[in-house]
């Protein structure tokens, strides 16, 4: 079902807008772009403009739910989420950081992203360190420290915003989080890092199964426990890391997608991962899609619509579990 409503959703986002597309249209523009004798308006809305967006925003959306599902399993806590180690911090105090430096100019635009990434996966290199003892990560010190770094990074970001009043409009809209500026260019980026820590995580789906006992009972069953926390983290961090580079910082996806899915699925984490993958790419693409189109032509930031909708369904998965 979780294919069949990802393929759904991406057809009914690629033919929604200002433009109304059926299928036939899009089908024939696909087959005009991979013979290469893409031309006209029509090929440019549905190659340029609408598919790299919506297939950013599946690939975002799922990297993020399988993330979350990955630092749920290793922290053993149903709160973790993907921005539990700061990385949501350092990218938007790197993303801020580039906007100021730049203004207004192209080396914002380009510079954003990249320090973004740098700053998100700095910060984490950062919490590992910190935390570190011994040989070994404990879990409260990795969250403090993710906790402590985070409140550091968004006092640095909100005083640069005071620094530069007249460029907040762009960095709240920057931090909120979209797709609006979305290219091929940032797709291939976000599936690079999704391909590895898909492969990853799976592979290490009976790990993460394991892990639930434990890590002292993990340990006595011979998994390298600390070995496994670090590849699973360190695939979960770049993949969300490569999202928050290119999109902002878009919540709930990560703490909701898993959730979600564990209550249908149960706990076992092979269909668990993959299942968040492909709910999380289906979430998000309906998010942006009304993200886009309720009030169009003005757009809302994805982030707003993933708090809405991801706010309610956390307290009311609260009560239920009380």
């Amino acid at each position: 079902m979780a294919p069949l409503a990802l393929l759904l959703a991406l057809v009914v986002a690629v033919g929604s807008g200002s433009s109304e597309l059926g299928v036939v249209d899009l089908l024939s523009s696909l087959a005009r772009g991979l013979r290469g004798e893409a031309s006209g308006p029509l090929d440019t809305i549905v190659l340029r403009i609408r598919l790299p967006r919506v297939l950013l925003a599946a690939l975002v959306g799922g990297g993020l739910g399988l993330a979350g599902a990955v630092y749920q399993g290793v922290f053993r806590n149903p709160l973790a989420d993907p921005f539990l180690l700061g990385t949501a911090g350092g990218a938007g105090f790197g993303s801020v950081l580039a906007v100021v430096a730049g203004g207004s100019t192209a080396l914002a635009a380009v510079g954003a992203p990249l320090l973004a990434f740098v700053f998100a996966l700095g910060t984490v290199l950062l919490v590992m360190l910190l935390a570190r003892q011994g040989g070994g990560l404990p879990v409260v010190r990795l969250i403090l420290a993710g906790v402590v770094l985070s409140s550091v990074l968004s006092a640095g970001t909100s005083f640069l915003m005071l620094a530069a009043r007249e460029l907040t409009a762009g960095i709240l809209a920057r931090l909120l989080g979209g797709f609006t500026f979305a290219a091929w260019g940032d797709v291939g980026v976000v599936a690079a890092f999704m391909l590895p820590a898909v492969v990853v995580s799976l592979s290490l789906g009976r790990a993460l199964d394991v892990l639930q006992l434990g890590e002292e009972g993990a340990s006595h069953l011979g998994l390298p426990v600390e070995a496994v926390k670090y590849v699973l983290l360190g695939a979960a961090t770049l993949v969300t890391a490569a999202a928050v580079s290119v999109a902002g910082i878009i919540g709930f996806v990560g703490l909701m997608t898993p959730h979600a899915v564990r209550l249908t699925v149960g706990p076992r984490h092979r269909p668990l991962l993959l299942l968040s993958l492909a709910w999380g790419a289906t979430f998000m693409v309906v998010a942006d899609l009304f993200a886009r189109t309720v009030i169009a032509p003005a757009e809302l930031p994805v982030g707003i619509v993933t708090a809405l909708v991801g706010g309610p369904f956390f307290l009311v998965l609260l009560r239920r579990r009380q």
